[in-house]
């Protein structure tokens, strides 16, 4: 029995593919976006605390590194429903094609670029 084989496809020799990056950022960006519901959820409790601790979470999210976490949040939920309506559209047989999955991609990494920009942009982020 031949032991200490290589789980395949290993990663010395598997070539990483936009389909598969992109998989593993749609991964990471639905944990992340459970962590972030823990903010929400802090920006739900403050209201009902009262107008002193809600003020003072105000302050906290006008710093330079909340804004940036929350550019990323708004990025990562851009990101993250983008990329499942294109999964859902891979599951109805829609842009299975290799070059199809390429294009479709890069259109979902600028797309949602441009989008959390723009929804930063509109809830006042810069």
């Amino acid at each position: 029995m031949k032991k200490n084989l290589p789980i395949s496809p290993h990663l010395q020799i598997y070539k990483p593919q936009i389909t598969s990056l992109l998989s593993i950022t749609h991964r990471i960006t639905g944990f992340g976006l459970n962590l972030a519901l823990i903010l929400l959820s802090l920006w739900i409790i403050s209201f009902g605390l009262g107008s002193d601790v809600y003020a003072n979470f105000v302050t906290i999210f006008e710093t330079i590194f909340v804004k940036i976490v929350v550019y990323f949040i708004v990025l990562g939920i851009s990101y993250h429903a983008l990329n499942g309506i294109r999964h859902i559209l891979w599951d109805f047989g829609f842009m299975i094609s290799n070059k199809a999955a390429l294009v479709s991609g890069l259109v979902i990494i600028i797309t949602s670029v441009i989008l959390s920009f723009l929804i930063s942009n509109f809830i006042g982020l810069f």
